[in-house]
Protein backbone atom coordinates (compact mmCIF):
# COMPACT_ATOMS: atom_id res chain seq x y z
CA UNK A 1 0.00 0.00 0.00
CA UNK A 2 2.65 2.28 0.53
CA UNK A 3 4.53 1.55 -2.42
CA UNK A 4 1.25 2.38 -4.60
CA UNK A 5 0.35 5.66 -2.68
CA UNK A 6 3.63 7.12 -2.54
CA UNK A 7 4.25 6.12 -6.53
CA UNK A 8 0.72 8.32 -7.05
CA UNK A 9 1.92 11.12 -4.89
CA UNK A 10 5.26 11.52 -7.22
CA UNK A 11 3.55 10.23 -10.30
CA UNK A 12 4.09 13.69 -11.78
CA UNK A 13 7.41 14.26 -10.60
CA UNK A 14 10.02 12.10 -12.97
CA UNK A 15 12.50 12.79 -10.70
CA UNK A 16 11.43 9.97 -8.24
CA UNK A 17 11.72 5.94 -8.52
CA UNK A 18 9.95 4.63 -5.74
CA UNK A 19 10.39 0.48 -4.62
CA UNK A 20 9.14 -1.72 -1.35
CA UNK A 21 10.97 -4.60 0.31
CA UNK A 22 10.49 -6.10 3.90
CA UNK A 23 12.44 -7.21 6.62
CA UNK A 24 11.01 -10.72 6.24
CA UNK A 25 9.28 -10.43 2.78
CA UNK A 26 9.05 -14.09 0.86
CA UNK A 27 10.17 -12.97 -2.57
CA UNK A 28 7.44 -13.23 -5.22
CA UNK A 29 4.15 -13.27 -3.32
CA UNK A 30 1.39 -10.64 -4.60
CA UNK A 31 0.11 -8.10 -2.82
CA UNK A 32 -3.10 -8.63 -0.44
CA UNK A 33 -6.32 -9.09 -1.53
CA UNK A 34 -7.70 -6.17 0.81
CA UNK A 35 -4.79 -3.60 0.43
CA UNK A 36 -5.49 -4.05 -3.86
CA UNK A 37 -9.05 -3.55 -2.85
CA UNK A 38 -8.40 -0.23 -0.61
CA UNK A 39 -5.88 0.76 -3.35
CA UNK A 40 -8.78 0.54 -5.87
CA UNK A 41 -11.41 2.16 -3.74
CA UNK A 42 -8.82 4.90 -4.19
CA UNK A 43 -8.37 4.70 -8.24
CA UNK A 44 -4.84 3.30 -7.15
CA UNK A 45 -2.83 0.59 -9.02
CA UNK A 46 -0.77 -1.56 -8.04
CA UNK A 47 -0.25 -3.47 -10.95
CA UNK A 48 2.41 -6.41 -11.32
CA UNK A 49 3.41 -6.19 -7.41
CA UNK A 50 5.62 -9.19 -6.35
CA UNK A 51 6.85 -8.53 -2.81
CA UNK A 52 10.72 -8.73 -2.76
CA UNK A 53 13.35 -9.39 0.54
CA UNK A 54 15.66 -6.08 1.46
CA UNK A 55 18.82 -6.35 -0.42
CA UNK A 56 22.43 -4.79 0.06
CA UNK A 57 21.61 -3.75 -4.20
CA UNK A 58 18.57 -2.54 -2.93
CA UNK A 59 20.22 -0.63 0.03
CA UNK A 60 23.00 0.86 -2.28
CA UNK A 61 20.85 2.07 -5.13
CA UNK A 62 18.20 3.93 -2.60
CA UNK A 63 18.70 7.65 -1.00
CA UNK A 64 16.24 6.94 1.46
CA UNK A 65 14.58 4.22 2.99
CA UNK A 66 11.46 4.25 5.13
CA UNK A 67 10.60 1.82 7.40
CA UNK A 68 6.82 1.11 8.71
CA UNK A 69 7.84 0.14 12.24
CA UNK A 70 10.79 0.86 14.87
CA UNK A 71 10.96 -3.13 14.63
CA UNK A 72 11.54 -2.98 11.21
CA UNK A 73 14.01 -0.13 11.41
CA UNK A 74 15.54 -1.72 14.04
CA UNK A 75 16.03 -4.99 11.98
CA UNK A 76 16.84 -2.54 8.91
CA UNK A 77 20.11 -1.04 11.07
CA UNK A 78 20.92 -4.53 12.17
CA UNK A 79 21.08 -6.32 8.95
CA UNK A 80 22.68 -3.43 6.87
CA UNK A 81 24.52 -1.17 9.52
CA UNK A 82 26.73 0.40 6.49
CA UNK A 83 23.39 1.68 5.21
CA UNK A 84 21.70 3.16 8.57
CA UNK A 85 22.72 7.08 7.37
CA UNK A 86 19.92 6.22 4.91
CA UNK A 87 16.88 4.40 7.79
CA UNK A 88 13.76 6.68 8.64
CA UNK A 89 10.55 5.51 10.29
CA UNK A 90 7.64 6.65 7.64
CA UNK A 91 6.29 9.01 9.70
CA UNK A 92 9.53 10.57 11.67
CA UNK A 93 8.42 14.14 10.19
CA UNK A 94 4.96 14.24 11.28
CA UNK A 95 2.68 13.80 14.03
CA UNK A 96 0.03 11.04 13.73
CA UNK A 97 -3.24 12.70 15.58
CA UNK A 98 -3.78 10.17 18.82
CA UNK A 99 -0.39 8.37 18.24
CA UNK A 100 2.38 11.20 18.10
CA UNK A 101 5.38 11.69 16.17
CA UNK A 102 7.51 8.58 14.79
CA UNK A 103 4.86 6.56 15.16
CA UNK A 104 4.47 2.86 13.50
CA UNK A 105 2.12 2.82 10.82
CA UNK A 106 -0.53 -0.64 12.08
CA UNK A 107 -0.16 -3.80 10.30
CA UNK A 108 -3.69 -4.03 8.97
CA UNK A 109 -3.43 -8.25 8.05
CA UNK A 110 -6.40 -9.80 9.24
CA UNK A 111 -8.03 -6.67 10.55
CA UNK A 112 -10.66 -6.32 7.96
CA UNK A 113 -11.39 -2.98 6.22
CA UNK A 114 -11.18 -0.32 8.84
CA UNK A 115 -7.73 -0.88 9.38
CA UNK A 116 -6.65 -0.49 5.64
CA UNK A 117 -8.19 2.57 5.91
CA UNK A 118 -6.58 3.27 8.85
CA UNK A 119 -3.14 2.37 7.16
CA UNK A 120 -4.16 4.55 4.77
CA UNK A 121 -5.01 7.60 6.76
CA UNK A 122 -1.49 7.31 8.66
CA UNK A 123 0.09 6.79 5.09
CA UNK A 124 -1.88 10.13 3.88
CA UNK A 125 -0.78 12.13 6.39
CA UNK A 126 3.24 11.06 6.68
CA UNK A 127 3.98 10.44 2.77
CA UNK A 128 4.11 14.61 1.94
CA UNK A 129 6.54 14.97 4.67
CA UNK A 130 8.64 11.95 3.20
CA UNK A 131 8.86 14.21 -0.22
CA UNK A 132 9.47 17.34 1.63
CA UNK A 133 12.41 15.70 3.48
CA UNK A 134 13.55 14.24 0.67
CA UNK A 135 13.65 17.64 -1.49
CA UNK A 136 15.23 19.02 1.77
CA UNK A 137 18.06 16.23 1.76
CA UNK A 138 18.65 14.82 -1.72
CA UNK A 139 20.79 16.57 -3.84
CA UNK A 140 20.83 15.18 -7.45
CA UNK A 141 19.52 12.00 -9.63
CA UNK A 142 16.74 10.62 -9.20
CA UNK A 143 15.50 9.59 -5.61
CA UNK A 144 13.95 6.28 -4.30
Amino acid sequence: MAEALFRKAVEERGDFEVASAGVAAYPGDGANPETLRFLASRGVELNDFESQPVSAELLERATHVFAMTAGHLDALENLFPDFADKFFLVCEFVEIPGRGVAADVPDPIGMGKKAYAEVGKTLDVAIPSLIAFIDQTWQGGSSK
